[in-house]
């Protein structure tokens, strides 16, 4: 028996907007995009590891009622869900390629424990830390 993490979930407040992020800035591409009714199950996978999707989901129905979703979208809008982490090669050359296409970085990158990592937030507020070798 094989098992493993296949997809994990973001709270996005627009998915369209979401997608253009993840696809446009960071380079990720779509896996599944599809409707049912008022829900839309949308994965974004990045090149490089294919056999792992982020979903890019909006808060409410049918997973929560309207009073949890949008105390969900309030959490979202102020950073206050735990990071993700992007791993790249070199941080450096990442920050200022993403910054150039406007991501809104949190942390410039900074070199502490043998690597470089920087901050940012996606456009709906949830937090990455980028994370790449040290002395780029």
């Amino acid at each position: 028996m094989s098992q493993g993490i296949d997809v994990v979930g973001l709270y996005v407040r627009d998915q369209d907007e979401a997608l253009a992020f993840y696809v446009g800035k960071l380079g990720f591409r779509v896996h599944t995009d599809v409707r049912n009714g008022g829900f839309r199950w949308l994965t974004v996978q990045h090149p490089d590891q294919p056999s792992f999707q982020l979903g890019l989901f909006t808060p409410g129905p049918p997973m929560q009622d309207e009073a949890t979703a949008q105390a969900l979208r309030a959490l979202v809008a102020k950073g206050a869900m735990p990071p993700l982490v992007l791993a790249v090669d070199d941080c450096r050359a990442a920050y200022d390629r993403l910054l150039g296409l406007g991501v809104e970085f949190t942390q410039e990158p900074i070199e502490r424990f043998g690597s470089v990592d920087a901050g940012f937030r996606d456009p709906c507020g949830n937090g990455w830390k980028m994370i790449g070798a040290g002395r780029h």
